[in-house]
């Protein structure tokens, strides 16, 4: 008989230590967790955060690679009632600060370094009023924390894992859009558990499995259908702090892999690894992809050369607890490749006209979500929610899609502009407004161009202020100084105009068709 849902994240991990006790949980760094140590590590993190005085629906914020802390930290605070706001690894000070900042966050858990970066100092200067404390995983001050939660007992931990309630926040995954200021996605413990418990049925995760987490743990891909969906079946987590293709091959060997999702990229880069490398990948089973168009071809040779058994393609957005649609096991390459799947279940969508009519199938419209995986709505910002989610309960993706006769979808088209570097979703309004602080700039528009590697890449059209100067090279600099790697424009066309509407509005598809 299968056990009752769990209602929130650390109950998940609760049953997990009941149903799998000291089975493998988590393996990280040469470190090894068993469900009971990794529950009882959790517990000792919950009690630092008591001490600290956390409360609950108070914000905490992890600034971290995929690594054991992050997990610890957020289910940790979670447990008490805390909500993690997951900051993206390749954000510079003022993006972290801007979210910081919006979120409200008490408290900022982050690593002291990666790849030659040191977060503290990218924050220097930031003015971040409701920051009360910064931990740092890696070091004393962790420790330190930790050793402060001694004076809290065990029974104070149980009363407050026992006050949660699955409609409480979990998370808020900040995202842009049109505005081109990132608004914070709210979602439920329960919204997080059902969806990914759905999740983990439909690609067949199960006890025993060995998941390389590669995708980020800032982004639902990563930490809800990554340990979050781990935890619920009982696989074990392994987490990978930095993609690197030579890495994954000597993973999936040394590790025995047999879970594996990740960008359409991360598959392209691991076939040409193994021409160089022939390596043993028998173990992988299950692989997850989307984010991006992806080739049949590459479906079919993840099949013959890489052995996966299962592959899955979806559609989802942050605002939709990260998943709306997947493909089935046993669909064709072209329908993996082609579609993204049909509506996972007790979910609705419905392809609708401009003033929300349903169209006919196989007729082109914006996708509209409703169900329990549609978010509790954007964090302090009640109108941007009512643009989001109308009276009834539909969500408005701004994605233009097609259903067939089938139920399965296809995304044909971006009504936000948005474009996909590497699996990361740029919106350019938000580049814009970075780019628009640069004081040689009047005006500004970025677009997605095809590239061969990373799928689309940024191009940004500049119109420079009267007398000033500015070189492709320079600008490409400045950026990478000012804003996330994935977000920086690849190239820099300097122009006299942009091209617009009557209205002033810029026209994107011209500046677009450029590069078709």
């Amino acid at each position: 008989m299968q056990a009752p849902l769990p209602s929130t994240g650390p109950a998940a991990l609760q049953q997990a230590a009941r149903s799998y006790g000291n089975d493998l949980a988590l393996e990280d760094a040469g470190r090894h967790w068993t469900f009971r140590e990794l529950e009882a590590d959790v517990r000792r993190a919950a009690a630092g955060f008591i001490a600290f005085g956390l409360k609950h629906g108070d914000r905490v914020a992890i600034w971290a690679p995929n690594q054991a802390g992050w997990i610890i930290a957020a289910l940790g605070a979670q447990a008490v009632g805390g909500v993690i706001v997951p900051l993206n690894t390749r954000m510079k000070g003022r993006e972290a600060a801007f979210i910081l900042n919006r979120s409200g966050a008490r408290i900022l858990v982050h690593v002291e370094e990666l790849l030659g970066t040191r977060y503290a100092d990218l924050l220097a200067g930031e003015a971040l009023p409701s920051l009360e404390r910064r931990l740092v995983l890696d070091g004393a001050d962790w420790n330190a924390f930790l050793a402060a939660g001694e004076a809290v007992t065990d029974a104070e931990v149980t009363a407050r894992l026992a006050q949660l309630r699955g409609e409480d926040v979990a998370d808020i995954l900040f995202t842009s859009g049109t505005t081109g200021q990132p608004k914070g996605v709210m979602s439920s413990h329960a919204q997080n558990v059902r969806v990914f418990d759905a999740w983990s049925t439909i690609v067949g995760l199960a006890h025993g499995d060995r998941y390389l987490i590669v995708n980020p743990f800032f982004h639902a891909f990563g930490y809800k259908s990554g340990w979050l969906a781990c935890l619920l079946r009982g696989a074990t987590i392994l987490p990978l702090a930095v993609f690197d293709a030579e890495v994954v091959l000597k993973r999936i060997v040394a590790d025995r892999i047999s879970v594996l999702p990740g960008a359409p990229t991360l598959f392209q880069s691991l076939l040409v690894g193994r021409e160089r490398t022939p390596v043993d990948v028998s173990s992988l089973r299950i692989a997850v992809t989307g984010a991006a168009n992806v080739p049949v071809t590459l479906i079919e040779r993840m099949r013959s050369e890489l052995g996966f058994r299962t592959i899955i393609t979806g559609y989802g957005l942050t605002e939709s607890t990260g998943c709306v649609s997947m493909c089935r096991p046993g669909d064709s390459p072209e329908r993996i490749a082609r579609t993204c799947g049909a509506p996972i279940p007790g979910v609705e969508v419905r392809v609708a006209d401009e003033s929300g009519r349903e169209v006919p199938r196989g007729s082109e419209g914006e996708l509209l979500v409703r169900g329990y995986n549609v978010m509790l709505g954007y964090f302090d910002d009640e109108a941007a929610t009512r643009a989001a989610i109308d009276a009834d309960g539909w969500l408005h993706t701004g994605d233009i899609g097609v259903m067939d006769e089938t139920g399965y979808l296809r995304i044909t088209d971006r009504k936000k502009d948005m474009f996909i570097v590497g699996g990361f979703n740029c919106y350019p309004a938000e580049i814009e407004n970075l780019l628009g602080a640069h004081p040689a700039i009047a005006q500004v528009a970025v677009v997605g161009a095809p590239d061969e590697r990373m799928g689309e890449v940024g191009h940004a059209y500049v119109v420079l202020r009267p007398g000033a100067k500015l070189d492709e090279p320079t600008l490409i600099a400045w950026s990478r100084e000012n804003m996330a790697n994935y977000k920086v424009p690849r190239r820099v066309h300097f122009v006299t105009e942009l091209p617009t509407t009557a209205s002033g509005k810029v026209q994107r598809f011209a500046l677009r068709d450029g590069h078709r």
